[in-house]
């Protein structure tokens, strides 16, 4: 094994800490402490507590991951709920 290697695992977020950090239940049974990738910042993605994750851990300290990417949703959306992208303009007001 090569020193650079990294280890993938799967998980369930449990808990959201302070500073960007995450409490993970991975599947295999052991609770890491979680940080989000630079990658998932600069692109400003959202983690909440019982999202499916993909950690990152270094084979040297198996209690401190990188949080690499959040699965999408599996639960369909609601039929009845809001329509994205905020509320339509009506024509009582004209835009510029």
């Amino acid at each position: 094994m090569a020193k650079e290697e990294l280890i993938q695992f799967e998980g369930l977020v449990t808990e959201i800490l302070p500073d960007a950090r995450y409490r993970v239940q991975l599947d295999a049974g052991h609770e890491i402490v979680a940080y989000t990738a630079g990658k998932m910042k600069k692109n400003r993605i959202k983690t909440l507590a019982g999202d499916r994750v993909t950690i990152e851990m270094s084979p040297y300290d198996l209690e401190k991951g990188r949080l690499i990417f959040r699965h999408k949703d599996e639960r369909p959306s609601t039929p009845g709920g809001p329509p994205r992208g905020g509320p339509q303009r009506g024509g009582q007001f004209r835009r510029r």
